[in-house]
């Protein structure tokens, strides 16, 4: 058991880059003082965020929040898709009868369990014929997804003038709209 007043240091470099780990007990709990090299306290804190820190490294295909590349990752890779290029304006995927896809993920957290998907543009333009919604639990494990026609997205998303964009908040009664499949099951099945 810590005392108050008791201070330890712990050092370690087993690659090389040194690092330590100091803590003070006060009556306020413990104070940590934690040095590393900088390449280790990017990581260190990304493994903090995220214990799926390594979906931007393996995953990612722009400097964007690495949810919507993973998602995108997953329904290809559930279903065959073809990822579309970062410029193609609404298209995410295609899949082999030529059906666009628009992918959307949003990343449930204890802090913030908002359903609302990132913006759409241009949504009465029909760039898309489906959108691929799926909600990840914190850890990106998949919670749900749903592939939701084009027209079920227009009738249930509202305009945001200020984004000039429209917002689709994937709640649980989308699952139950006509012609919305639920594909939860095949996006876990994905091994990554």
């Amino acid at each position: 058991m810590t005392k108050v007043g008791e201070s330890s240091m712990f050092q370690a470099a087993p690659d090389g880059i040194a690092a330590w780990i100091s803590y003070t007990a006060s009556r306020k709990g413990i104070v940590l003082w934690i040095s590393l090299a900088s390449v280790r306290l990017h990581c260190s804190h990304c493994m903090l965020k995220s214990p799926m820190s390594f979906v931007r490294a393996a995953f990612s295909r722009s400097s964007n929040n690495p949810t919507g590349d993973l998602a995108e990752y997953l329904v290809c890779k559930a279903f065959g898709w073809t990822q579309s290029g970062n410029s193609n304006r609404g298209i995410d995927a295609v899949d082999s009868a030529g059906i666009r896809h628009q992918v959307k993920g949003r990343r449930i957290t204890r802090f913030n369990n908002s359903r609302q998907l990132s913006a759409i543009r241009d949504l009465a333009g029909a760039h898309f014929d489906f959108l691929a919604g799926i909600l990840f639990n914190e850890d990106y494990t998949v919670m749900k997804a749903a592939l939701i026609p084009h027209s079920i997205a227009l009738e249930r998303a509202s305009f945001v003038e200020y984004t000039n964009s429209h917002k689709f908040m994937l709640r649980d009664d989308v699952w139950f709209a006509s012609g919305v499949r639920d594909v939860t099951a095949e996006l876990r099945a994905v091994i990554l």
